[in-house]
C-alpha cells in the first residue's frame, strides 16, 4: 500500500507515513504486522525511521542521479597535490563555518560524556601508569578487543599481527613504506580519499587511478587491465565503504579482488576506516578473510566511529608485521596509552557497539535528508551519489560549475565544502564537490545547501 501511494504521489519523498496505529486500523491488521512491514521497507531503503518521529518515505534515486563512470587513465602519474590540500585544509577548518567539508560523523552522536567517565575511572584505577610510554605496538587489552571484533566477523586474527597506530593515516603510511619504495607504482581508487593522494606524493610514489562504481566499489575489469600494463606494487582500496562515493563492495567481489591481486603477488592495503558505518544489512567481511598468501594489510581507526582527537588506529599487518613494527618504532615509538585504555573499556563494556547502531541510524536519516535537499537546491543538472555507508555525498555539478571556485565562494558565505579535484592524483573531478551529512541536522544546514545551490546556479549563468 505504501509503495502504491508513493507511485501515485499521494505521499511524497520526505513526508511522514501514517502511524502504526492508523495504518493498522485502515488495513484491519495488528500493529506488530504493520511495524514488521515498515521495517521491511526500511531494510529495502524505501522508508526511514526517525527517532521519536515515525517513518518517512525516502527519496527515490534514478539511474541518472549517479555520478558518471570515470575512465581508466593510460599511465600512472607523479602526484603533485600538496599545495592544494594545504589550501583546502585551511579553509575547511575555518572557525564558525558550517563544516560540510569535514567528514566527522561523530558530530552526529557525541561520545564525550561516556569517554570522560571512562577516563576518570582510568586515572583512578591506573594513575601514573597511563601517562607513561606504552608498548610500541599497542596496549594488549585494546588489541584483544580488536581481535574479538574481527572474530565476530568470522575472521581469526593473530594478536601479534595487530599494530596500534596514531590514526589510520599512520597505519596507511607504515603499510606503504613496508611494501613500496620511491618511484614504485601504486593503484588507488578514483575518486580517492585525498589523504592517500598526499601520502603517495610524500613517499615519492606514482599512482594509477582505478575508477570506482558508485554502487559496488572499483571496477575489477579496469584493475585487471591496469595490472596487465603496469608494474603495480600495491593497491590502496577502501573495500568496504569508499570515500567519497560511499560505495559498498559485496563480499563476492572482494574475494575476486583479493584473488586477482594475489595471482600477481600484488599487496592490497585495505583502508577500512568506514567499515563499521555500513547501511547494508550486514557489515562487509574484511578482505583479510579472503587472502591465501597473506598479502592483505588492513588499516582502520576509531577516528570516524568513537573519538577523532584520540588518534588511535590500527593495522593488521599479516606477514609484514615485523617490518611494520620497525617502521612504527622509527616514526612515533608508541600511541597514547590513556586513549587506548579508554577505548578498550568502551569496547569491552558493549558501549561502542550500541553507539555504532545509533550513529548508523542517524547517518541514514541525514543521508536521505541531504539527498532530498540537494536535488531541490541544485536541480536536474546535479548527479549525486547514494552512499551505502559513511558520512559524505559526492556531487557532480556538470561542466559549467567549477568545484574549486564553488569552494572559495562557499567559504565567503561561511560554508566549508571539499572540491572534487582533491580526490584525484591528476586533474579529474573539477566539476565535483564532496559534502558531509555527518553533523546534526538543523535549519543552518538546510540553508547552507540552498546557498550552495544558488552559488552553483550563478556559475552556470556566468554570474560568479
Amino acid at each position: 500500500m505504501i509503495l502504491s501511494m508513493a507511485e501515485q504521489e499521494s505521499i511524497l519523498p520526505g513526508e511522514k507515513l501514517p502511524s502504526l496505529r492508523v495504518m493498522a486500523q485502515n488495513l484491519n491488521v495488528s500493529i506488530p504486522t504493520v511495524k514488521q512491514a515498515y521495517q521491511a521497507l526500511e531494510d529495502q531503503g524505501k522508508v526511514i525511521a526517525k527517532e521519536k518521529s515515525g517513518y518517512f518515505l525516502c527519496h527515490r534515486a534514478s539511474h541518472n542521479d549517479s555520478p558518471k563512470r570515470a575512465r581508466l587513465p593510460a599511465k600512472p602519474v607523479v602526484v603533485n597535490k600538496q599545495a592544494l590540500i594545504e589550501q583546502v585544509y585551511k579553509g575547511i577548518h575555518q572557525p564558525h563555518a558550517i563544516p560540510l567539508g569535514i567528514a566527522n560523523p561523530i558530530a552526529i552522536a557525541g561520545t564525550e560524556q561516556v569517554l570522560a567517565k571512562i577516563m576518570r575511572r582510568a586515572m583512578k584505577e591506573a594513575g601514573n601508569e597511563l601517562i607513561n610510554y606504552g608498548p610500541m605496538d599497542g596496549l594488549d587489552s585494546l588489541k584483544k578487543q580488536i581481535v574479538r571484533r574481527y572474530l565476530d566477523m568470522g575472521l581469526a586474527i593473530d594478536m601479534d599481527e595487530v599494530v596500534i597506530t596514531n590514526g589510520a593515516q599512520e597505519a596507511l603510511a607504515i603499510a606503504l613504506q613496508a611494501v613500496t619504495k620511491p618511484g614504485d607504482v601504486i593503484a588507488i581508487e578514483s575518486p580517492c580519499y585525498f589523504g592517500i593522494v598526499e601520502l603517495a606524493e610524500n613517499l615519492g610514489l606514482k599512482a594509477i587511478e582505478i575508477p570506482v562504481c558508485p554502487d559496488d566499489g572499483i571496477w575489477l575489469s579496469d584493475l585487471e587491465r591496469a595490472l596487465e600494463k603496469h608494474d603495480i606494487r600495491a593497491c590502496v582500496f577502501s573495500t568496504s565503504i569508499s570515500n567519497p562515493l560511499g560505495s559498498f563492495m559485496p563480499d563476492t567481489r572482494r574475494a575476486q579482488l583479493v584473488a586477482l591481486l594475489e595471482q600477481r603477488d600484488v599487496v592490497l592495503i585495505e583502508d577500512d576506516v568506514y567499515g563499521d558505518l555500513y547501511f547494508t544489512e550486514q557489515r562487509g567481511i574484511p578482505a583479510q578473510a579472503f587472502s591465501q598468501k597473506g598479502l592483505v594489510i588492513t588499516c582502520a581507526s576509531f577516528s570516524k566511529t568513537a573519538a577523532p582527537s584520540y588518534r588511535v588506529g590500527w593495522m593488521v599487518a599479516s606477514q609484514f608485521s615485523a617490518k611494520a613494527k620497525r617502521i612504527k618504532r622509527a616514526l612515533s615509538c608508541s600511541s597514547s596509552l590513556m586513549n587506548q585504555w579508554a577505548l578498550a573499556d568502551f569496547l569491552s563494556s558493549g558501549g561502542y557497539e550500541r553507539h555504532l547502531k545509533l550513529v548508523r541510524k542517524r547517518l541514514i536519516e541525514n543521508r536521505d535528508r541531504m539527498i532530498q535537499a540537494v536535488n531541490v537546491a541544485f536541480g536536474s543538472e546535479v548527479r549525486v551519489s547514494r552512499p551505502q555507508g559513511g558520512c559524505v555525498l559526492w556531487l557532480d555539478l556538470g561542466k559549467h560549475v567549477d568545484g574549486a571556485l564553488l569552494f572559495q565562494k562557499a567559504l565567503e558565505c561561511g560554508i566549508s565544502i571539499t572540491p572534487g579535484t582533491l580526490f584525484s592524483a591528476s586533474k579529474k573531478y573539477q566539476n565535483c564537490i564532496r559534502i558531509s551529512y555527518g553533523l546534526p541536522w538543523d535549519a543552518s544546514v538546510e540553508q547552507a545547501i540552498k546557498t550552495l545551490g544558488e552559488l552553483a546556479d550563478a556559475q552556470r549563468k556566468g554570474l560568479a
